[in-house]
C-alpha cells in the first residue's frame, strides 16, 4: 500500500512543536482592522495550541 500523502492545506496551516503538540494561527487578523483595539490584534498575533477536539483530524490531516 502506497504511503499517504500530508494534505498540502494543514502543512501551510499548523506546525508541530518540540514536544508535540499543534499549534495555529488566531483567525479575525487579516483584515478590516481599524475597528479593532490595540490589545486585541497584539494578542492575535501569536500562536495557540489546538483544541483536543480537533487534534485527531489535523494529525491524520498531517499524516502523524
Amino acid at each position: 500500500m502506497p504511503k499517504m500523502k500530508t494534505k498540502a492545506s494543514a502543512k501551510k496551516r499548523f506546525s508541530i512543536t518540540g514536544t508535540g503538540k499543534i499549534t495555529r494561527k488566531h483567525a479575525y487578523k487579516s483584515h478590516i482592522l481599524t475597528k479593532k483595539s490595540k490589545k486585541r490584534k497584539r494578542n492575535l498575533t501569536y500562536d495557540t495550541v489546538i483544541s483536543t477536539a480537533d487534534e485527531a483530524r489535523v494529525k491524520q490531516a498531517l499524516c502523524m
